[in-house]
C-alpha cells in the first residue's frame, strides 16, 4: 500500500505515516493480504486504543493516540489561540464553538462578533485566523454570501406613488427558493471563468448558470427602502434616497463546494474529536487546499455576479440610474497580515471592517440596516457583525411566533412583505440597535436603511443559509 491510500484511510502525514508504511511492510511479511491490512487500518483509525498491543501496528496506534491527546490538550486554558468577544448577548454554545476553533493546532487568533449564534464548526459571527490553512466550515456553507446596496435616481416618494411598479420589478428580476432556476438563462462573464478549477465547480457549472441571478432561500432577500444619509456619502449629499438592498450568495454550487471539501478535510483529519470534526482544515500547500481556495474565489465572483444581475435588472426595469453602489462579502477567507505574518482570516457571518472600508450591516425585514465604515480595529481582525444575529432558531421561531403579530409589526412601520417565512420575523433576531452599540469601536455608521418592500423565499421553503 502507498502513502496516498493510507491517507485516504485516515493516517496523517509525517512521522505517523512513515511508521504506518513500515507496519504495512511487517504485516505483509506476516502473510496478511491488502484487503485484510486495509480493514485493520480502518478499524485502528476508528479506535486506536484497541490496537496498542498489535505486533505490527501497536506503535502506530500509540502515536495516533498521542497525537489526538495533543490536539485535545491544545484546547485547555493557556494553550488555545487568544480571542476577543464583542457584545454580551452571546449563546454559550456559540462561545464554546469559538473556543473549540481556538484549540486547533493551526489557529492563531480569533474574534466573536455581537450577532454571534451557533453554526456548523465555527459560529456565525466568528472570525478565525489560521496558519497556512483554510477551514471550509469556517467560511460557511453559503460561500461568498454577500450584501449589495444601490441608490437609484428615483425619489423616495416612489415607495408610495410607484409601489406596484417597484413590486413588479422585484418579482421579475430574481427568483427565490432552493433550486430556483431561470427558464431563460441570464448571461454574465463569470460563466466564462475557470470553472475547471475543481471537480465540483466543473460538475456544477450548468446548474450554476441556470441559477445565475437567483437569490436562494433562508435569510436571503431583495428589498426596497429608504436610505437616510446624515453626512456626505460618496457623491450623495445628505438626504433621503430610494435604495435597493440584496442579500444572497453562491447558491447550490457554493453549498456543493462546501460539502465536498469539508468531507475531504474530515477524511484527512480523522484524529479530530467529534466536537472538532467540523473544523477540519485543508493545508494550502497541498492540492486539496489550493483547489478549495480556487473554488472559493470562483464562488465569490459568481455571488457578485448574482447581485450585479439583480440590481442591473431592477434598475433597467424601472428606467433608473445608479447613484451609489456598495457591497461586501461576509462568508469568505482572505490572506491578510497580522503580527508581522501572513495569515488566513475566515469571516463566517462577519463583515470586513478595515480602516476606511465601506460595508453593509442589515437588521431584519422590519428593522433598520446600516452603511458603515470600518475603523480598522485589529483586535477584531478588522471585522464587524454581518447583521443582527438570531436569538431564536428557525424551529423555535415557527413554534413560538405568530403571523398576526408579525403582520401588525410590519403594518405599524409601513412595510409590505411580498413573501417570507415566519422564521424570518424580526422577533427571531437580536436587537440591531444593541448590536451596533456593542461594536461602535469596530465601525462608524454613515447611513441608515429602512426596509419598505421586502421579498424573501416563501415560508414553506426549506433553508440553505
Amino acid at each position: 500500500m502507498k502513502a496516498r491510500q493510507l491517507e485516504v484511510l485516515g493516517i496523517p502525514r509525517g512521522e505517523i505515516m512513515a511508521m504506518a508504511l513500515r507496519a504495512v511492510g511487517d504485516a505483509s511479511h506476516l502473510g496478511l493480504g491488502t484487503r485484510e491490512i486495509r480493514s485493520l487500518i480502518s478499524a485502528m483509525v476508528e479506535n486506536p486504543a484497541d490496537f496498542r498491543d498489535d505486533p505490527s501496528f501497536g506503535p502506530v496506534a500509540q502515536a495516533m493516540l498521542d497525537s489526538r491527546m495533543a490536539i485535545a490538550n491544545a484546547g485547555r486554558p493557556g494553550k488555545s489561540a487568544p480571542y476577543r468577544v464583542w457584545g454580551s448577548d452571546i449563546d454559550p454554545k456559540a462561545l464554546a464553538q469559538l473556543e473549540n476553533a481556538c484549540s486547533l493546532p493551526v489557529a492563531l487568533r480569533a474574534a466573536l462578533m455581537p450577532d454571534a449564534h451557533v453554526g456548523y464548526g465555527l459560529p456565525i459571527g466568528g472570525v478565525l485566523a489560521t496558519r497556512n490553512a483554510v477551514v471550509p466550515y469556517a467560511v460557511g456553507v453559503d460561500i461568498a454570501c454577500r450584501m449589495k446596496l444601490t441608490v437609484l435616481d428615483l425619489p423616495a416618494s416612489a415607495l408610495d406613488d410607484r409601489r406596484p411598479r417597484l413590486k413588479e420589478a422585484l418579482l421579475r428580476e430574481t427568483l427565490f427558493g432552493v433550486g430556483a432556476e431561470f427558464k431563460r438563462r441570464r448571461n454574465h462573464a463569470v460563466m466564462d471563468a475557470g470553472w475547471g478549477c475543481s471537480p465540483v465547480t466543473e460538475k456544477c457549472k450548468d446548474k450554476a448558470w441556470a441559477q445565475l441571478g437567483t437569490s436562494g432561500s433562508g435569510n436571503h432577500f431583495v428589498e426596497f427602502g429608504t436610505l437616510t444619509v446624515a453626512h456626505a456619502l460618496g457623491d450623495l449629499a445628505p438626504g433621503i434616497y430610494l435604495a435597493l438592498l440584496s442579500h444572497s450568495g453562491s447558491r447550490g454550487t457554493g453549498a456543493e463546494v462546501c460539502r465536498y471539501y469539508s468531507a475531504l478535510a474530515k477524511s484527512l483529519h480523522r484524529e479530530l474529536s467529534k466536537e472538532l470534526s467540523y473544523l477540519a482544515w485543508l493545508d494550502l500547500d497541498r492540492n486539496e487546499g489550493r483547489e478549495y481556495w480556487a473554488a472559493m474565489e470562483l464562488m465569490g465572483a459568481y455571488a457578485a455576479a448574482n447581485h450585479e444581475l439583480v440590481h442591473a435588472g431592477v434598475a433597467r426595469n424601472l428606467g433608473a440610474q445608479v447613484l451609489l453602489d456598495i457591497e461586501n462579502y461576509h462568508n469568505f477567507a482572505w490572506r491578510e497580515r497580522y503580527d508581522g505574518q501572513e495569515v488566513v482570516v475566515h469571516r463566517k457571518g462577519a463583515t470586513p471592517a478595515h480602516a476606511g472600508v465601506l460595508g453593509i450591516i442589515p437588521g431584519s425585514m422590519g428593522t433598520p440596516g446600516y452603511v458603515v465604515r470600518g475603523r480598522g480595529n485589529e483586535a477584531s481582525l478588522n471585522s464587524a457583525s454581518h447583521g443582527a444575529g438570531r436569538r431564536m432558531s428557525r424551529h423555535q421561531a415557527k413554534e413560538q411566533l405568530r403571523w398576526n403579530d408579525l403582520n401588525a409589526f410590519l403594518t405599524e412601520r409601513g412595510i409590505e412583505l411580498i413573501s417570507a417565512g415566519l422564521d424570518e420575523s424580526p422577533a427571531a433576531y437580536k436587537n440591531i440597535g444593541e448590536v451596533m452599540a456593542a461594536q461602535a469601536d469596530l465601525v462608524e455608521v454613515l447611513a441608515r436603511f429602512d426596509p419598505k418592500i421586502v421579498r424573501m423565499a416563501p415560508g414553506h421553503e426549506r433553508t440553505e443559509d
